[in-house]
């Protein structure tokens, strides 16, 4: 294994720090408009590969993976506090398919949307009433 000299850790601190920054807060802010990565990367002037690298080491996934978490964690938000409906949620956040959106919900949350936010309001009453 090849030792990093200073100038490899400090570069490493400073396209990291350059990512959280511009990137990833770009994509928090945007969560709902599709991206490429080509134009992600070109924004912190990297290729391709290496912003994937450096994106991964920051967040510990990809940036499509950042950003479906982001679109599911706000799914369920509205889902919880404004009533909505499965399909209306999805196309809030960015999905143009409700039978993807409810794949994805299922895959990250254990259960499809309706069922897991059923879930999360009577373990909410229960913890109301004891």
């Amino acid at each position: 294994m090849k030792a990093c000299t200073i100038d490899q850790v400090s570069l490493n601190t400073f396209l990291h720090k350059l990512i959280e920054k511009a990137v990833i807060q770009q994509t928090i802010n945007n969560y709902q408009k599709s991206f490429r990565i080509e134009e992600l990367a070109e924004t912190v002037n990297m290729s391709v590969s290496s912003f994937h690298r450096h994106f991964k080491e920051v967040t510990a996934m990809s940036p499509i993976q950042f950003q479906k978490q982001l679109r599911l964690q706000e799914a369920r938000r509205l889902l919880l506090s404004e009533s909505t409906d499965a399909t209306d949620a999805a196309f809030r956040v960015g999905y143009d398919s409700p039978s993807q959106f409810s794949r994805e919900y299922s895959h990250m949350f254990g259960f499809p949307p309706k069922e897991d936010i059923k879930r999360m309001r009577e373990k909410n009453d229960q913890k109301k009433n004891a």
